[in-house]
């Protein structure tokens, strides 16, 4: 398909997807808007239509908490997702706004990327007043994230839902949720092999094949994490008292020193000074990468909280430390190495959700093996910054041909390019229009 086409096809499904203020990531499975999902939807869309990229970010401030919090779900307010409101109870929260519906947790902070790679489609006039527009929400989100997810003041942030890091069912948490998080009603579910009745009760399997989702059981580990986030009203003190799930994730931090990065940009742009205290955490986050690394393996892992063991599943995610840009350029050698190996994560379509040598591989089960075009995104921005452009380039090249010959879908086998997840699904769109206007 031509570049002219893939890009009229591309805005057709963001039409598509579009609501009142704000796109969905797909019709029918997704129907509320998710904190990343619009950060990457705005980076396609600033390319045509940046009072509409502008919207989209705008849109995810309605939902921000008194305490500062972005939480990674706005939920719609029509009868037919009374359930979904039901389930989160945000109101049990005296933090949550009172207007809207949403989530009791966050998602991984891509905002302060948005907003620059936005601001970059503007005059430098439309840019201070596009910064000014959002610098104190920023701030705001960035000062909860170290307040609350940052107790012990060592730099790095924790995570306390596996849909937190955006890589929902990544081997990391999948792992600890099964020791540490699986209750026992669950655990006798799946010793009498009862999990197949409640495959018929879930909504996702509705629009999806479940080989390419969540197993059951996992599933239904995730809905009690979840309820038992509600009981606690979301109040983080009370969630970690006697908590053994909690993981500083690697993908997570990886983003956030990228964001701390651009939001220092977006404040000297402006003329605005950071909190010093914000400034400090900031490059405490930055040396406690390190932390997170593993010299044996010559990865980076994420960290149970509790232990400060690192959690040594490979996934995409040891790759991410290229986006943060912190990293040593040995280190980074490193990395792009795993690249360049078929049997980690460059096999035909990369970059595969996990290392196609590893025991959790499955191709098409959502971030347990299929290639995504936003951590592809993710990976590019990063392999870019360390010089390495042959390689950019490469699965930039590969990410397109997935999309020519699979449409957009949500997610893609790294084998063979075969389609999986939702169809006409966002940021697929979305960056996809991003790679074809930004390659040289």
């Amino acid at each position: 398909m031509e570049k002219a086409n893939l890009v009229e096809a591309a805005q057709t499904v963001l039409q598509l997807n579009e609501r009142e203020g704000f796109t969905i990531p797909a019709e029918g499975l997704y129907p509320h808007q998710w904190l990343w999902d619009s950060c990457f939807i705005a980076i396609g869309l600033r390319h045509y239509d940046t009072k509409r990229a502008q919207q989209e970010i705008l849109s995810l401030l309605r939902g921000q908490w008194a305490n500062g919090m972005l939480p990674h779900m706005m939920l719609d307010s029509g009868i037919l997702h009374r359930q979904d409101r039901e389930i989160w109870r945000s109101y049990v929260s005296p933090n949550a706004p009172d207007k809207i519906a949403t989530s009791g947790i966050t998602q991984p902070p891509m905002l302060a990327e948005a907003v620059v790679q936005v601001g970059k489609k503007l005059s430098r006039i439309e840019r201070h007043t596009w910064y000014r527009r959002v610098f104190t929400s920023l701030v705001a989100y960035h000062e909860w994230l170290y307040a609350e997810r940052d107790p012990h003041q060592e730099g790095l942030t924790l995570q306390i839902h596996p849909w937190e890091t955006g890589l929902d069912n990544n081997p990391a948490w999948v792992s600890e949720l099964r020791e540490h998080q699986m209750p026992t009603w669950i655990r006798l579910i799946g010793k009498l092999h009862l999990d197949r009745l409640f495959t018929f009760m879930r909504r996702d399997t509705r629009f999806v094949p479940p080989g390419q989702r969540l197993t059951t059981l996992d599933a239904l580990a995730f809905y009690s994490v979840q309820h038992r986030l509600r009981r606690k009203q979301y109040d983080i003190r009370r969630v970690l008292n006697h908590s053994l799930f909690a993981i500083e994730d690697l993908a997570f931090n990886c983003i956030f020193i990228r964001a701390n990065k651009h939001l220092r940009h977006i404040a000297k742009t402006i003329g605005e000074d950071l909190p010093k205290p914000l400034i400090d955490n900031m490059a405490k986050t930055e040396n406690a990468l390190d932390q997170l690394w593993d010299a044996y393996s010559a990865q980076y892992y994420s960290r149970n909280f509790v232990t400060h063991n690192l959690i040594k599943t490979t996934t995409i995610a040891t790759l991410l430390p290229l986006y943060a840009g912190c990293i040593s350029k040995e280190r980074a050698k490193r990395l792009v190495e795993l690249l360049h190996s078929t049997m980690q994560y460059g096999p035909k379509y990369p970059v595969p959700s996990v290392a196609i040598s590893s025991e959790w591989f499955s191709e098409h089960r959502y971030w347990q093996g299929p290639t995504w075009l936003n951590t592809n995104w993710l990976v590019v921005q990063g392999l870019k910054h360390y010089g390495y452009h042959e390689e950019a380039e490469k699965i930039i090249s590969s990410s397109l041909k997935l999309v020519e010959q699979s449409g957009f879908s949500e997610y893609f086998s790294p084998l063979d390019g075969s389609p999986a997840g939702a169809k006409n699904f966002s940021w697929t769109a979305a960056l996809t229009i991003d790679f074809l206007k930004t390659q040289p």
